[in-house]
């Protein structure tokens, strides 16, 4: 389940690069600096964690400004809704949304992974 987990995260981390790059793109202007996107898209790169719970894998990023948001959940188990690997969009911090799934990484179906989250 860990490799799996960890190519959602790298789905998160390629859209960010994406988003960041077109972003820039869009309003080009001839003076500024590349470096604060790249920082950028390095903070939010490694600031992504992973935290399992007794449920659920949380995934987390840290903001720029110090501070936490989640990303979504992932069922670690089934139950009478979800099969392990299921992708959650979160509810709030302690919990997913469990109107329905999102995609499933045991099943390689990352489709409703971007940078902001699982949604």
């Amino acid at each position: 389940m860990r490799n799996e987990i960890e190519k959602v995260l790298e789905a998160m981390r390629e859209d960010y690069k994406r988003w960041s790059w077109w972003s820039s793109s869009y309003k080009p202007n001839p003076h500024s600096d590349k470096t604060i996107m790249n920082e950028m898209i390095e903070d939010y790169c490694n600031g992504l964690e992973v935290t399992e719970g007794s449920r659920y894998w949380k995934i987390t990023s840290n903001d720029r400004g110090g501070g936490r948001s989640v990303k979504g959940f992932i069922a670690k188990a089934g139950d009478k809704k979800f099969r392990e690997g299921d992708m959650l969009k979160p509810a709030g911090w302690a919990a997913p949304a469990r109107n329905f799934a999102r995609g499933n990484v045991l099943d390689g179906d990352l489709g409703g992974v971007r940078w902001t989250g699982i949604g």
